[in-house]
């Protein structure tokens, strides 16, 4: 039986759509790109009220940029990530391009921002599990952002995502020991 999502899930386009509903019983709203409508906004609004949005953009430049912008607008949406490898297809990057189970492992594990982010993580943090500071720290960073459902990001970037949503100092050492 696939998974019934409750919230609506925020996607670039109609391919992406067509991929989530492979995946996941759920509803979208397309944003068409970065030039998001005024109609879309309402839309938008109006079901981030009523049952709540997940954000899945493409894990590229654009995505992130349109994730950014539904993020400032919609603070309480959750994240969703899929890692760039899991969403290239023919050198093409983007949702669409994913596997029904790439999809809904990363509409499970999305979450959304802690409304008082506690600073548990520190710079410290990562450099001691080698998440920085180290030859190989983008590719761990990359892995570990994977398993906690974060998204990739450089080393400060990273360290705000594992304070800003909620990560426990149990999830960090769990996803380190996957590694």
């Amino acid at each position: 039986m696939t998974t019934k999502i409750r919230e609506i899930i925020v996607v670039e386009g109609r391919d992406d759509t067509a991929a989530v509903k492979r995946a996941v019983c759920a509803e979208t709203i397309e944003t068409h790109g970065f030039g998001i409508s005024g109609e879309t906004w309402k839309l938008l609004e109006k079901a981030n009220e009523e049952r709540g949005i997940i954000i899945l953009t493409d894990p590229d430049h654009a995505g992130e940029e349109i994730r950014k912008r539904l993020a400032e607008k919609f603070p309480d949406a959750k994240q969703a990530y899929i890692s760039r490898e899991k969403a290239v297809k023919s050198g093409d990057v983007g949702v669409e391009n994913a596997s029904p189970e790439a999809i809904a492992e990363a509409l499970e594990k999305a979450r959304a921002q802690a409304e008082t982010a506690e600073k548990i993580f520190t710079m410290e943090d990562l450099m001691k599990a080698g998440l920085s500071g180290r030859p190989a720290s983008k590719e761990k960073r990359q892995k570990a952002g994977e398993i906690l459902g974060i998204g990739y990001g450089s080393s400060s970037r990273f360290l705000g995502k594992l304070n800003g949503y909620g990560i426990t100092r149990e999830e960090f050492e769990e996803a380190l020991e996957k590694i």
